[in-house]
């Protein structure tokens, strides 16, 4: 990774989290009874890392970002634990959808590298995965998998508007 590409990560990590915490921690979607409405966009940071980084880095970015997000939150673990298996099976997504040409050098898999179609395909996948990890972690018991699967839905639906509303209106070139 060039210097370049360090300083772009480090300023997407610190923007990224201080939006989670001091503006969608803060929204609180539903009414009375229905409060399954989670917005997260602090894994846009895991989403957008270049697609050639050693996985075993990745994995450990990923532990630091969910670990100062569950500092944050005054959850114990769960963001930490989501970001890490995001992480790990990212690498297998981006195997999975690999574009015939391979990915580009040195930047992140971004829609301004590889095409909006292919890149909502991607943030949609790893999103998915990441909230039915999330809320699972947060259950921590298969019993109330109706419960996890609709907060997944739900929190999926606003999640992915709000990262795909970054990736347009910032749209990062690394």
């Amino acid at each position: 990774m060039n210097n370049n590409l360090i300083i772009v990560n480090l300023t997407r990590f610190i923007a990224l989290f201080l939006m989670q915490v001091l503006i969608f921690k803060r929204i609180a979607l539903g009414w009375a009874s229905f409060n399954y409405i989670n917005i997260f966009i602090y894994p846009i940071f895991i989403l957008l890392l270049p697609a050639e980084l050693p996985v075993a880095l990745g994995i450990g970015i990923s532990f630091l970002l969910g670990l100062c997000i569950d500092t944050a939150y005054d959850s114990p673990g769960i963001h930490a634990g989501a970001s890490v298996f995001s992480a790990y099976l990212r690498y297998y997504v981006l195997g999975f959808l690999e574009p015939k040409g391979g990915y580009p050098l040195n930047s992140g898999p971004t829609q301004f590298k590889l095409g909006v179609t292919w890149f909502l395909r991607y943030a949609a996948v790893f999103m998915l995965i990441h909230l039915f990890i999330y809320f699972s972690i947060e259950a921590f018991t298969f019993v109330y998998i109706v419960e996890i699967l609709i907060r997944t839905f739900f929190s999926f639906i606003f999640s992915m508007l709000f990262v795909t509303m970054y990736q347009f209106l910032l749209d990062p070139k690394e």
